[in-house]
């Protein structure tokens, strides 16, 4: 076992060998890690998670996130892997790694998790984008096996049919759960003998198949199948998601229920913020992080706190600047902020005064935060 901070968090790395590595399409691959017996525990996971692979890259150590296809129930860990470019380290860890090598995996993280209830008749809807598909492969197999009378709507966009991965695995799944499993395939760079399914999946794609598809409900007459959805999935790049999310809100779905994991770093708030706060100038900001104390004067609190500290050029730890990953999550010590939307933090967790720097609003003349949670 190896320990090591990383993205604000301390995380436990685990030896394990690759059972299978197999080349999906041109730019993406899987790989199927072989849990031992004394590290079943350590890789006990929830449909949705993903894992940090150590691996080197160009003679350097590099660490990056992979989502899980693979459910609870199957006993494995298999990622799902997108090489964005023949130079990047994604690339790196396909070439030099094959069946039977060993990879310093980390135990299983992340939010993007539903809870199970097998007795409730629910509808759920997924939206995904590409490789976005992983974590949603993994909460469909979850909930076909741990939830009979789930029924579940999936909506898989990719820009060509060459590009679209993991459609066995989905195909088998539709043959097999048909009464309860749809799915309908979009792409956005290739003709379709229905133009219906021809584009992005967007606002306007959205109101078509909430009209179209999500109308008549054969489970009540008086509503329709988007009236019964009770949970929405969506997974892919940030303006896929910021345009699904506020499309499905408006369509009535509340934000609690709309939950959504990110495959890039994203600037922007999912959200619009809708509040207005008191101008405040001149706020003092101490922190700790990795130990170490640091002081700063942010202008005004126009800013988020995590987008001013790094316009200062402090290191503070984030990835998606969108309320999602939890990178920057840390403790507010003193004064008071502002939290707006995010989809990370527990009730809990906020009642301990934990907040997330990147959805953080100054509202006092001074704050005191720590990042060391671990």
């Amino acid at each position: 076992m190896e320990q090591q901070i990383y993205k604000g968090k301390l995380i436990q790395f685990h030896w394990l060998k690759v059972a299978k590595k197999e080349e999906l399409t041109k730019n993406t691959f899987s790989l199927e890690f072989e849990i031992p017996e004394n590290l079943r525990d350590n890789f006990k996971f929830e449909a949705g998670q993903y894992v940090s692979v150590k691996f080197q890259s160009h003679g350097e150590e590099v660490v990056n996130d992979y989502s899980m296809t693979s459910a609870p129930y199957e006993g494995k860990i298999c990622l799902g892997i997108k090489v964005n470019s023949p130079e990047g380290a994604t690339s790196q860890l396909f070439q030099n790694y094959n069946e039977g090598d060993q990879l310093l995996v980390g135990e299983p993280a992340g939010r993007f998790t539903l809870g199970s209830k097998p007795s409730e008749f629910r509808t759920i809807v997924a939206f995904a984008g590409g490789i976005g598909i992983t974590p949603v492969l993994s909460h469909f197999k979850n909930i076909l096996h741990n939830e009979p009378r789930t029924r579940l709507f999936l909506f898989f966009g990719n820009k060509s049919s060459e590009e679209l991965i993991f459609k066995d695995q989905l195909d088998h799944l539709a043959r097999t759960c048909g009464d309860r499993l749809q799915i309908f395939y979009f792409f956005s760079q290739e003709k379709t003998v229905d133009q219906f399914f021809y584009g992005r999946l967007d606002e306007k794609k959205l109101n078509l198949i909430i009209n179209q598809i999500l109308h008549l409900d054969d489970t009540d007459e008086e509503s329709t199948i988007w009236d019964a959805v009770d949970e929405v999935l969506i997974c892919g790049k940030g303006e896929m998601i910021k345009t699904l999310a506020n499309a499905c809100y408006h369509h009535g779905i509340p934000k609690k229920n709309i939950h959504f994991e990110l495959f890039e770093e994203y600037n922007d708030d999912i959200y619009p913020v809708e509040k207005e706060f008191p101008l405040i100038e001149n706020i003092e900001v101490e922190f700790t992080m990795l130990g170490k104390k640091y002081a700063t004067i942010l202008p005004d609190n126009r800013d988020k706190v995590l987008q001013q500290l790094l316009i200062q050029k402090f290191p503070v730890p984030y990835s998606c600047k969108s309320g999602i990953c939890g990178s920057c999550e840390c403790s507010l010590e003193e004064g008071e902020v502002e939290l707006l939307e995010n989809e990370y933090l527990t009730e809990k967790e906020e009642g301990q005064g934990h907040i997330l720097a990147c959805m953080s609003i100054v509202k006092s003349k001074k704050i005191k935060l720590n990042f060391d949670l671990s």
